[in-house]
């Protein structure tokens, strides 16, 4: 915990100094859309695996974004209590994980990766995989019940097609209204929120219009769905970086080639729906939602953003901003006293031009709860 600031002289005490001169301190960072199981590109490969082999896979991938200054992330599909309970205790180094457990889906939506010719419909929770198939209002209701029962910070939802599950389209809606209502009324029992997979401006409005806080992706966003989020104080969390690393290298890192023209939907229009969304004033927290081996590409949502997004709000996108998403801002997202110490120390000014673009070249050091990461 940060236990004073002060300007000019500290008090002695006894604790590891770090010579920080000519440094710049902001909190530790908050990635609010990631899936730390997902070592693989191809998802319909994650329940074949052995689990403990996927928790091995899992703290690589944790160790990574916390050497690159994540401090906090927020999974929505994937990690469950076992795996933030190891980072909490110590046996893996990485940053604290605010998991939903697995995402829901119906029957053929985004969360299910089974092919069109695959008829096996008895998968069991302990298999690896981001999502589990419901249908109908009671089966949402238990489903979501369920999550809770397993800790979940949040509750997600997989209302709109995907591109990297193999049977639905981006446009299609996912999901009835009834149980998209179902679920958040069942999160809301429990103090909890609802985050849900969208790209269309209908998607999300169907989203929005009954209780949804958290809209992740959102490319396809249109101004009076934007008004919609806004006056609804719903929060927006592209994930730009994503889209554009599988444009880029998803072929070549195991992304299955026969979904890669559903990435051309959804990539230029992803900038225009953060630029639109934030002249709206739409609260945006940082997100990657990365995959397989484009995991380490995670400070691109910087330079991705950078052209409509100034430096300051950038930063708060990573920081306060995602720290109120995931309702913990009065622990996380501040360099503040009675804040948790979660930190990174860079050589140049954060609001400058080109820093935050360039972050882990002016990176010097990471903290998680004062102590230092790399």
């Amino acid at each position: 915990m940060i236990v004073d600031l002060a300007d000019g002289t500290v008090p002695e005490l006894e604790a590891r100094r770090i010579k920080v001169d000519g440094g710049f301190v902001i909190p530790g960072l908050i990635d609010a859309h990631v899936h730390v199981t997902a070592y693989t590109a191809n998802l319909g490969e994650l329940p074949k695996q052995s689990p403990m082999y996927v928790a091995a896979q899992s703290a690589r991938i944790l160790k990574g974004m916390l050497q690159r200054g994540f401090t906090t992330v927020r999974d929505v599909g994937g990690a469950d209590f076992g795996l933030a309970r190891a980072v909490e205790e110590g046996l893996i180094e990485g940053p604290r994980i605010l998991y939903g457990g697995k995402a829901l889906s119906p029957s053929g939506g985004h969360g299910d990766h089974r092919g069109p010719g695959v008829d096996v419909t008895d998968e069991t929770y302990s298999q690896v995989s981001l999502g589990r198939r419901c249908d109908g209002v009671e089966q949402v209701r238990l489903a979501a019940r369920d999550e809770i029962r397993r800790g979940a910070h949040h509750i997600k939802i997989m209302a709109n097609g995907g591109i990297s599950s193999p049977t639905d389209r981006i446009t299609s809606d996912q999901f009835s209204e009834a149980e998209i209502a179902a679920i958040v009324d069942e999160a809301s029992m429990a103090d909890l929120y609802v985050v849900s997979h969208t790209y269309t401006a209908r998607s999300v409005a169907r989203a929005v219009r009954n209780g949804v806080r958290s809209i992740e992706h959102g490319n396809l966003l249109d101004q009076e769905t934007v008004q919609l989020m806004k006056e609804a104080g719903s929060f927006l969390t592209p994930t730009l970086s994503c889209f554009r690393a599988l444009s880029e290298v998803g072929a070549e890192s195991g992304f299955p080639r026969d979904r890669m023209d559903k990435i051309r939907v959804v990539l230029d229009a992803g900038i225009h729906a953060v630029e639109m969304a934030y002249r709206a004033g739409v609260p945006m927290a940082y997100g990657t939602d990365l995959i397989g081996p484009m995991h380490t590409r995670q400070l691109d949502e910087f330079k991705l953003r950078a052209d409509v997004v100034p430096p300051l709000d950038l930063l708060r996108a990573a920081t306060s901003t995602a720290a109120e998403l995931v309702r913990l801002e009065k622990e996380i997202g501040q360099v503040a006293t009675g804040f948790r110490a979660d930190l990174v120390v860079l050589d140049a000014n954060p609001l400058d031009k080109g820093i935050l673009e360039d972050f882990s070249t002016h990176r010097r050091h990471v903290l998680k709860q004062g102590v230092v990461c790399n």
